[in-house]
């Protein structure tokens, strides 16, 4: 099936979104794992027990529930038709929102290791997003074998 430059693209980029948040996520969990007091059962649990169930739901229960899966499918298709992914803004646009939530996580890393409240929602929280943009990818997968979502992304030869 050859598909059109755009859908390419918008592909390519579902996919290295899903890998680029993954690497974010493991670089914060060894800094974590450096700096945020406690045992390290305790940092386990919050950085990659938790944050685990957490991703596998997000995960899964967009896969397995249609209530869940159509509307997203359909934010899926709309993202593609707006232009996601497909242009030096777009892929700036979500390199930026990235940063931020890496950011964040790092800066709530260093509240805790100084004293403060310690960050296992947001290590939950960015694992659920990870999952969810894991779950986008994958009906990438399911809206390109769809009868008229295949006509508009494959090239006329």
């Amino acid at each position: 099936m050859a598909h059109t430059p755009a859908w390419r693209n918008f592909k390519r980029t579902e996919d290295l979104t899903v890998a680029t948040a993954a690497l974010i996520y493991a670089g914060a969990v060894v800094h974590a794992f450096n700096r945020l007091p406690g045992e390290t059962v305790l940092i386990a649990q919050r950085t990659l027990l938790w944050p685990g169930i957490f991703l596998s739901l997000s995960l899964a229960l967009p896969l397995a529930l249609g209530v869940i899966r159509r509307p997203l499918t359909r934010y899926v298709w709309m993202s593609f038709q707006a232009g996601f992914g497909q242009s030096v803004r777009s892929i700036v646009g979500g390199v930026v929102l990235l940063t931020a939530a890496a950011a964040f996580m790092y800066w709530q890393i260093s509240n805790a290791a100084n004293g403060g409240r310690y960050p296992a929602g947001v290590f939950s929280g960015y694992a659920a997003g990870i999952g969810i943009l894991a779950a986008q990818a994958l009906l990438v997968r399911v809206l390109e074998r769809h009868p008229e979502v295949k006509k508009q992304i494959e090239a006329q030869d």
